[in-house]
């Protein structure tokens, strides 16, 4: 099966310090695959890459055969590429469904679209919040509110960067439950994530990046047996 995305020889630098030394890595139709790895190891800058807000100085990018490398976000995103960035950056002064109507569209004609019904049936808190402002949720409300909005825009691609860093258990467990949910429906992802455990069992494929490269790709069950490989580069 031909890649929906993919990445083959990435590199980027910020000013003069090289941070991505030939990332490859590709996502099929309907999969989820991770990027794992320390902080600091090229995880976020490869998805910003990807968006294109961050440029690629080597490599190519490809989107179902079309080349995105070097687009502006803003063209990568009506490509079909969905973020929901590190931060949430949702905007505080809008209303919960001003937000998710903001980027609204559904580009590619898919049946059976993402809209504020669907997004509500997910994540109920937001329908009864629907009416608050951004800067009046906590940080769980406003992690819901990012990913929704990303699914407004019916994305062909997801990509989720640290979606449940630093929120309560229950919070994270519903939005585990939710990537499950989207993951069955045949959404297509990447994730990146420090909780190792619903990794392994939302997605098909791992890649480990460390300083820059891909050191180590495989299944999950392929990471469930190499401990040596959880040791070394992810320090769980």
């Amino acid at each position: 099966m031909n890649a929906l995305l993919d990445v083959c020889g990435l590199q980027a630098r910020y000013d003069r310090s090289q941070v991505l030394h030939g990332v490859d890595f590709s996502v099929r139709q309907g999969e989820v695959i991770t990027l794992l790895g320390r902080n600091g190891m090229g995880k976020s800058t490869s998805l910003k890459c990807v968006m294109g807000m961050v440029r690629a100085h080597a490599g190519e990018i490809r989107l179902d055969g079309e080349i995105i490398s070097g687009r502006p976000s803003h063209v990568v995103a009506r490509c079909g590429v969905g973020l929901v960035p590190e931060g949430r950056q949702i905007f505080p002064t809008l209303t919960v469904q001003e937000n998710l109507l903001a980027t609204a569209a559904n580009r590619h004609h898919t049946e059976n679209p993402y809209d504020l019904d669907r997004v509500y049936a997910f994540f109920p808190r937001l329908k009864e919040r629907r009416g608050n402002m951004g800067n009046q949720l906590s940080g769980g409300e406003q992690q819901m509110l990012a990913i929704g909005r990303a699914l407004m825009t019916n994305p062909r691609l997801l990509i989720l960067d640290e979606a449940t860093e630093g929120l309560a258990p229950l919070v994270r467990a519903d939005i585990w439950r939710v990537l499950g949910e989207l993951s069955r429906s045949g959404m297509s992802m990447i994730v990146v994530d420090k909780n190792l455990g619903p990794l392994l069992e939302l997605a098909q494929k791992h890649y480990v990046i460390e300083k820059g490269r891909v050191v180590w790709s495989g299944s999950s069950e392929a990471l469930r047996q190499d401990c040596a490989i959880v040791e070394r580069h992810l320090g769980i």
